[in-house]
């Protein structure tokens, strides 16, 4: 068993988006998804020692990314990454400053977590939320 999490809000939707091909703001009426935050504790220190280009790659590069989950798999830890789905520095989130202003730059993480995992505390942010539009702008697309 494996836990998928990313390190922002605007970084899980882009893993959706990503993953459903959804390019067009139009397709979000009919999006309907629970968010959740999970304090996950200290994020594992294990990366990937693969290239840039493999770890954000498209459908070509999963097969070397699950090679690489599936050699360390056994230690019961698990392994830190740039998401695939966010564009660098795209996971910038959001400060409140006399209106809404972009935070500081910052590249999306996924954490991928083995094993059951009855330690982890989780709340739900949103039980059927949609991405926003400007979500759309963050995502690096198939």
């Amino acid at each position: 068993m494996t836990h998928y999490f990313c390190d922002t809000p605007d970084g899980a939707w882009a893993e959706f988006l990503r993953h459903e091909e959804i390019d067009d703001p139009q397709n979000f009426l009919t999006v309907r998804r629970a968010l959740w935050a999970v304090d996950i504790g200290e994020p594992p220190s294990l990366q990937p020692d693969l290239s840039e280009q493999t770890l954000t790659g498209g459908a070509e590069s999963w097969p070397a990314c699950r090679q690489f989950a599936r050699r360390h798999r056994t230690n019961g830890g698990g392994i830190t990454a740039p998401s695939a789905a966010v564009r660098s520095d795209g996971a910038h989130g959001w400060r409140v400053d006399r209106g809404l202003r972009p935070g500081p730059e910052r590249d999306g993480r996924v954490f991928a977590l083995f094993g059951p995992r009855p330690d982890l505390v989780g709340w739900a942010a949103t039980i059927e939320g949609r991405p926003s539009e400007e979500s759309l702008a963050s995502v690096r697309h198939l």
